[in-house]
């Protein structure tokens, strides 16, 4: 019959060989767990019984009774014990025991009192609330480190290409519009054209082209490269999902950082229009406001921002899908490369043409 309790730091086993293994640190603080160890165990049936310490780390004098004690007891019921591989120091500690024997007191310790036990129970809880809290805060700033890590390489470095574009988007819809409107005498209605066809449509969707050329590449390739290199089969050999590691990142990140973009454009577009605006039309800065916050509603705003994070869903999906398609060389990633952004791009368009039909059937 084997047998085991574990107690942290100090233990009692009956191994297969029937030996009986003392193990850990034997000293006054691990007492009370012990000898309720000692007391549940199954000892063998056996007239000789070996007692192994030789992987006691550290013993006492408390330790040293409760040794004795034990052997003393099964001594007593007629079996022949022996301790073997106690350490030298440990040894004489032991010895010095079974000499004052009779000066010590032979009843069983006596179990520590509720004060004690509740003391106790609440330095254990205090001690397991320590590290679950530590571990919470380590997954955090794990989740949050790899966030900001793609906010700063799909978000903030893309900043200068997107704002230089989207200014010049709103520079040409406002100089195209310009020489129509002048035909008209209609030059304030500018506004309205620049206003709601950046911040409902274009902008949106100049960014998530950008951003598909830029970063769905991005993904494609950098996975893809992972695969012909067999790091992904490492990880999946320590037993990681690479959807879990490598994909939901970037889909969140690319969530979150789309429709900052998007703003961003709205801002430096509608910018270009009142300069273009103002140059070409006399529509000077202050009309410009005051005709955009009565011509362009909020809802043109909040459609355009709502579309972001869609089309960052699907920027960020089949980019991942593509660099895990890819079977081949280098060759195979270039390919795939290519046709994750073309894809991206697709897609996009198709889901922002679904979206005006659909808010046009809505009178949206």
């Amino acid at each position: 019959m084997s047998a085991a309790v574990q107690l942290g730091q100090a233990s009692i086993t009956i191994g297969r060989d029937q030996t009986v293994h003392c193990i850990g640190t034997w000293t006054l603080q691990h007492l009370p767990d012990l000898e309720r160890a000692s007391a549940s165990l199954s000892w063998p049936q056996l007239r000789e019984l070996v007692f192994d310490a030789g992987h006691i780390t550290a013993m006492d004098t408390g330790g040293a009774v409760m040794l004795h004690r034990t052997v003393t007891q099964l001594r007593r019921q007629g079996r022949q014990v022996s301790v073997e591989g106690l350490r030298a120091e440990f040894a004489e500690l032991l010895r010095m025991v079974s000499a004052n024997w009779d000066c010590i007191e032979a009843a069983p310790m006596a179990k520590p009192g509720w004060a004690e036990q509740l003391s106790r129970s609440m330095v254990e809880r205090a001690r397991q609330a320590v590290k679950a809290f530590g571990f919470i805060g380590e997954s955090t700033v794990a989740v949050w480190r790899s966030l900001f890590r793609s906010l700063e390489l799909d978000g903030f470095n893309a900043l200068p290409i997107t704002g230089l574009l989207s200014f010049l988007i709103g520079v040409v819809i406002s100089y195209q519009g310009a020489e129509q409107l002048r035909k008209f005498g209609t030059n304030i209605f500018v506004v309205d054209l620049v206003g709601i066809s950046l911040l409902r449509e274009i902008s949106p969707l100049i960014v998530a082209i950008l951003i598909a050329g830029r970063s769905g590449s991005a993904y494609a390739a950098q996975i893809g490269t992972m695969k012909v290199t067999e790091e992904l089969d490492a990880v999946q050999t320590l037993g990681l999902s690479p959807v879990q590691l490598l994909v939901l990142p970037r889909v969140l990140a690319l969530m979150l950082a789309l429709p900052l973009l998007t703003v961003y454009a709205d801002g430096l577009g509608v910018f270009g229009g009142m300069l273009i605006a103002s140059n070409l039309l006399n529509v000077s800065f202050s009309e410009f406001v005051s005709r955009f916050e009565e011509a362009v509603a909020l809802r043109h705003f909040l459609i355009g921002i709502g579309k972001a994070p869609f089309f960052a869903m699907i920027i960020a999906l089949v980019g991942c899908y593509q660099g895990f398609q890819i079977r081949g060389g280098v060759d195979d990633v270039g390919r795939h490369t290519t046709t994750s952004v073309v894809q991206s791009i697709f897609l996009v368009i198709v889901f922002d043409a679904l979206c005006s039909i659909l808010l046009s059937w809505w009178d949206l």
